[in-house]
């Protein structure tokens, strides 16, 4: 599927300026989509909507479906009456950084105070639409709710480690949790009926603007999961419940040990005899949030690196066959072409991009990985723009990049004059020159970070793949935002036609 010529900002929420620690789906949201708009954007790209999970990671879910509860905007539950009028930040919270180990509970019990409100004294059209939303989100909601109630219950052990009926979901055991746990899964479903309304309220905002939102499907999901522990059945776990093999990416040019990432494996026979009923699901759940969906390690369709659960790191695995074209065409049979974008970085064969062009998916080119080829092979490398083809999709770099400013200082000085050379720049303002470049190129869509477009260095960067703590903090305040950052990228859209 080719994308119209389009340019976009890649932000995640949590990013975003606010009183409350982190950002959320209030005002500020819409702020940032009347400056998308202003500056000649059309596309906001963000990180998976799910909840965080290990290392505060949104690629470490507690669900496939539900959305992140620390994203609900209180102000909203405020105006509805759930909550005081005044909330008062605790003095850990940070406009520059996410402080996780106040802000996550701080947040949590203004959501428990809103929930008991909300179920003691809500009107009746609010009762209403909360039972609408149960009912209509049924499929997931349920067995999501009891999960976050009993993980809250057991201290967030691992649920295989839960006591045996309930680790293995017998139907007695599962009613009595109901019962006794009953509160707590009416507060998680409480949280994900604000969630939801208050995304599909941003989402209206955006397309009202002309923005289109860019969501992130990770291709695994955590153990800790509510879908894992549902239906253990569609993924390689032992008859205890417990992960033999876990999901990573061997050792490459930047990992001497690989990526050990943990996730449990999908048993894909047992997919396949479904007629990937739950992939089309999940697909189908995560159109109803977004307008185009990136697909995590599109990689590991074609063939996965298989880790022994016992091993430290990534050292030791095997390639096994993915899924391939099966997927994507019982995905396409149930809910007709879809704009995916194939996350195909990585160690790459060539059957990796034949899947992507004969699924007709744009591939992703990262400006980052272009000047570092030496001798000969340098004009082939295929992330330099005069290799682009068409339906790419080009960033400066992703979020598991440094920014561009913390790049140009730790490449080397040959790999710079590479850069001066071939962009006939100096490089005093490198991440506006990458900027450019991208926006010049062939390529139909063009995605920067808003670390690069302030210029920021590593100080900005939101992630560094393979460490486990102290990521995904960062966030912008709007003095930072000068009325030149806008301008140079609209007057870029419109020299380039995007």
């Amino acid at each position: 599927m080719r994308f119209p010529r389009a340019s976009g900002i890649l932000l995640h929420p949590t990013s975003l300026p606010g009183p409350h620690g982190s950002g959320d789906l209030g005002i500020e949201a819409r702020h940032f989509i009347d400056w998308l708009a202003a500056s000649g954007q059309s596309l906001w790209q963000i990180l998976p909507l799910g909840g965080i999970g290990p290392g505060n990671s949104p690629y470490m879910s507690s669900s496939a479906f539900a959305g992140n509860v620390l994203l609900i905007d209180l102000a909203e539950l405020q105006a509805q009456g759930w909550l005081p009028a005044t909330l008062t930040p605790d003095p850990a919270f940070s406009g520059t950084a996410i402080h996780f180990s106040a802000v996550v509970p701080w947040r949590m019990a203004r959501l428990q105070e809103a929930a008991s409100c909300f179920f003691l004294s809500a009107s009746s059209q609010a009762r209403q639409n909360y039972a609408n939303f149960c009912a209509a989100q049924a499929g997931w909601l349920d067995d999501y709710a009891l999960f976050m109630a009993l993980a809250d219950h057991y201290g967030w052990q691992d649920w295989c480690d839960w006591p045996a009926p309930l680790a293995r979901r017998e139907p007695a055991a599962l009613n009595e949790a109901r019962q006794q746990h009953a509160e707590r899964i009416n507060f998680w479903k409480f949280c994900q009926c604000a969630f939801f309304r208050q995304w599909h309220a941003l989402k209206t905002y955006a397309h009202s603007k002309g923005i289109q939102i860019i969501g992130d499907a990770p291709i695994f999901i955590a153990y800790q999961s509510a879908e894992v522990w549902a239906r253990p059945d569609l993924f390689e776990l032992d008859t205890d419940g417990k992960p033999q093999v876990v999901a990573g990416v061997p050792p490459d040019a930047f990992t001497a040990e690989g990526q050990r990432w943990g996730n449990p494996l999908y048993r894909w026979s047992a997919h396949a005899a479904e007629h990937y009923a739950w992939w089309i699901t999940r697909i189908r759940r995560t159109f109803e949030l977004v307008d185009i969906v990136r697909i995590d390690h599109f990689r590991g369709f074609v063939d996965y690196w298989e880790i022994p659960a016992s091993e430290p790191n990534a050292i030791k695995g095997r390639w096994l066959p993915g899924p391939g074209a099966a997927l994507f065409e019982a995905i396409s049979a149930a809910l007709g072409p879809l704009p995916i974008i194939a996350e195909d970085l990585g160690i790459l064969t060539p059957a990796v991009d034949a899947l992507r062009q004969q699924l007709g998916l744009p591939g992703m080119r990262i400006l980052h990985f272009a000047f570092g080829s030496q001798g000969e092979e340098r004009s082939a490398n295929a992330y330099l723009p005069h290799n682009y083809s068409p339906d790419t999709v080009v960033y400066t770099g992703t979020h598991d990049n440094d920014t561009t400013r913390g790049w140009w200082a730790e490449i080397s000085e040959a790999e710079r004059q590479h850069v001066r050379d071939y962009l006939a720049c100096s490089g005093d303002e490198i991440h506006w020159s990458l900027i450019r470049a991208a926006c010049a190129s062939v390529a139909d869509t063009t995605i920067h970070p808003l670390q690069d477009v302030l210029g920021l260095g590593s100080e900005a960067r939101m992630n560094f793949p393979g460490k486990a703590e102290g990521y995904w903090q960062w966030r912008f305040e709007w003095a930072q935002l000068q009325p030149r950052h806008g301008e140079l990228l609209a007057s870029l859209c419109r020299l380039y036609r995007r």
